[in-house]
């Protein structure tokens, strides 16, 4: 349906709240979120009062003299959008209820606010001191890659590992449930990836409804929940220091800590950065000024770097090479010594030809790692056809 500059639309209901420079603007129907200036909030609020698009323009132009008005251009983005319930008084949404699949409902907001309150927050904080004073005052709690071999079979290690690591993980998304639920808000939890791991997710999108300061809460509780496991493992290996599976938890902890400063990979405290900055395309910003320097990055889609974000931008750039760092020494100092150990102790047997527990602990071993190289090997290939497959569209 064309629109002309006598048209008037009503929206869709929204719910509008001023942000750090914008406002955020949520569909509610679909609870999506939408970042708008100041002149789009200006534009809603008078197309709410029933005024043409070009009645609208007019007041704009003189409100904005210095900004460039096109309000037949908004009003095809909000169209896009699915945020225009009618257009001169025909509806073009008649069912627009769009069924949600939240779950933890059924937590109250109370059980929420019990672990996420101004008290429990402060406690967080201390925790985490004392777990760093833990880790200097008494060195030999530090993890060490070797903490990972608990038994001589090393898929009994792997099946430990994964189970440890399984239970912390839901430990620390459940840590985002309650907080979300402290604010009375719907979340769902699903699986995703970070490279090539495998990782719990927890939909935290309605943050967006909250002020700034209480998205921290959010971004943060997984985190929390982290270091109060970690405390309390901490202070169980100083009274029981021969029990091996201490340290493995402290391990996991620990590197999924270090992986939260890894921002390429949208972690925790990457939201955390974005909801303190303001620039919420920081990633998207921050690769395409890499790209101007790293010439593996130049595939990076253009989007428009405002001039107040450009000092951010830059400055997540350096965080961005930060993170690529602590993988890269994360790679070094635990996953590559403990693949050497694995294959040290495993390969010998896989010479040997009998049946014991060791062959074919040796045999799933070389299997695995195999699966995995072909894995790797196959996704680097595709990638790479879809940047030369990229690179002649772009040619033609």
């Amino acid at each position: 349906m064309e629109i002309t500059l006598q048209t008037k639309l009503t929206l869709c209901p929204l719910n509008i709240q001023l942000d750090q420079k914008n406002y955020i603007v949520e569909d509610v129907a679909s609870g999506e979120f939408y970042e708008m200036p100041q002149i789009c909030i200006d534009a809603i609020q008078l197309m709410e009062k029933g005024l043409s698009l070009g009645e609208i323009e007019e007041k704009l132009k003189t409100t904005y003299q210095e900004e460039e008005v096109d309000i037949l251009d908004f009003a095809n983005q909000l169209i896009e959008l699915d945020l225009v319930k009618e257009i001169d008084g025909e509806i073009i949404h008649k069912n627009r209820h769009i069924e949600k699949k939240e779950r933890f409902l059924w937590i109250s907001p109370k059980v929420g606010q019990f672990f996420f309150n101004r008290f429990m927050l402060n406690g967080y904080g201390v925790l985490l001191i004392l777990n760093v004073f833990l880790f200097i005052f008494q060195p030999h709690l530090f993890p060490s890659y070797k903490d990972f071999f608990v038994f001589d079979v090393m898929n009994l290690n792997i099946l430990v590992w994964l189970m440890i690591t399984f239970c912390t993980v839901i430990i620390h998304e459940f840590g985002h449930v309650l907080a979300a639920r402290a604010y009375d808000l719907p979340t769902k939890m699903g699986i995703g990836h970070r490279l090539f791991f495998v990782v719990f997710e927890t939909d935290l999108s309605k943050a967006w409804s909250l002020r700034k300061n209480q998205r921290y809460v959010l971004y943060l509780a997984g985190m929390c929940f982290d270091q109060v496991i970690l405390f309390c493992v901490l202070i169980a290996q100083l009274f029981f220091p021969n029990e091996k599976i201490l340290a493995v938890i402290v391990l996991d902890i620990f590197i999924r800590t270090l992986f939260q400063f890894c921002f390429y990979m949208k972690t925790d405290l990457y939201y955390v950065v974005e909801n303190w900055s303001g620039c919420y395309n920081l990633m998207e910003n921050g690769k395409q000024w890499l790209s101007k320097w790293l010439p593996i990055m130049k595939q990076v889609e253009k989007t428009e770097i405002f001039k107040e974000e450009e000092k951010m931008v830059k400055l997540y750039a350096l965080f961005y090479i930060t993170g690529v760092t602590i993988t890269c020494t994360l790679f070094i100092f635990y996953y590559i010594p403990q693949m050497i150990f694995t294959l040290k102790k495993t390969i010998p047997h896989l010479f040997l030809f009998n049946n014991s527990i060791y062959f074919w602990d040796a045999l799933l071993i070389v299997m695995q790692l195999l699966i995995f190289i072909s894995l790797l090997f196959y996704s680097l290939v595709k990638k790479r056809k879809e940047i030369s497959q990229t690179n002649i569209v772009h040619e033609k």
